[in-house]
């Protein structure tokens, strides 16, 4: 069966009212588990970018709007709770090694590489340690540096799978080359998942199922006109929902290959061949 994670990431936009409703969002729709993301903002980003000017809800720099998003011990032993609580899995990707050692005290089943971190050595290092099922993003990446990252899971033996990916937001269709869930499983012989970021369209998480991926990725949202670069290539519910719904199916549609004349076909076989 697939397994399907609803990316919160930063759409919460710094509130817990807004993740839990997400998280309730998520575990309405079916979906396994909810992620989100961790940064330490002064070691992800320099200091030119934090003081360069941006406007948001947080202030007039970009420092001020990347704290305003980022949530801390308190935020997520409430995430840690409601999601015991409701019963859904979460996990998070980390784009540091502070944040990924931080997070280890919540002892989440699952961990993410987020593609911008796949060429992050030191930090793919820290990760696989832990030797949890890791979901590795591998947007705009090449085959030798996706091949250098999964060597330090196999050498470390730590459980994984690849999620192709296109790191625009949001993703056009003709970029999002699903036949590369394909390329990698033949390349790599590990399970393969797609981690998607078109607009509204949930089609390419159906293909990607088809063509056999293991995990589907979905940003969601509460309104995708709220402020936030991630919630315009995020889905609501009724398209979460479909998504989840569909994605489900599609094993029981592919079935097993077997041709074989059903039960339910039998009278009709007999009424309209006369045998």
């Amino acid at each position: 069966m697939v397994f399907v994670t609803a990316e919160i990431g930063i759409n919460h936009n710094g509130s817990v009212d807004i993740a839990k409703k997400l998280i309730e969002m998520a575990k309405n729709a079916k979906c396994d588990a909810v992620k989100f993301q961790k940064r330490t903002v002064e070691k992800v980003y320099s200091k030119e970018v934090l003081d360069a000017p941006r406007e948001s809800p947080w202030g007039t720099t970009t420092r001020e709007q990347k704290m305003g998003l980022e949530f801390g011990k308190d935020e997520y032993d409430q995430i840690d709770d409601y999601c015991k609580k409701i019963g859904i899995d979460w996990f998070v990707s980390c784009w540091d090694i502070d944040s990924q050692l931080f997070i280890r005290k919540y002892n989440c089943k699952y961990n993410k590489v987020a593609s911008p971190m796949l060429t992050n050595i030191e930090l793919l290092k820290i990760i696989a340690e832990e030797k949890k099922h890791t979901f590795i993003g591998t947007g705009m990446s090449t085959i030798d540096e996706i091949r250098d990252a999964v060597k330090i899971f196999q050498d470390a033996s730590c459980p994984f799978e690849l999620m192709h990916s296109n790191s625009t937001y949001p993703t056009k269709l003709e970029e999002t080359n699903i036949k590369c869930i394909e390329t990698l499983r033949n390349e790599f012989k590990c399970d393969v998942g797609y981690s998607g970021h078109e607009s509204v369209s949930y089609l390419v998480c159906v293909c990607a199922a088809v063509l056999g991926a293991t995990s589907i990725e979905r940003h969601i949202t509460l309104d995708r006109s709220m402020y936030g670069s991630d919630q315009a290539a995020s889905l609501e519910f009724a398209g979460l929902d479909r998504m989840v719904r569909n994605v489900k199916e599609i094993e029981t549609i592919l079935g097993d290959g077997v041709k074989r004349v059903w039960d339910s076909e039998v009278p009709i076989k007999k009424k309209l061949r006369g045998i």
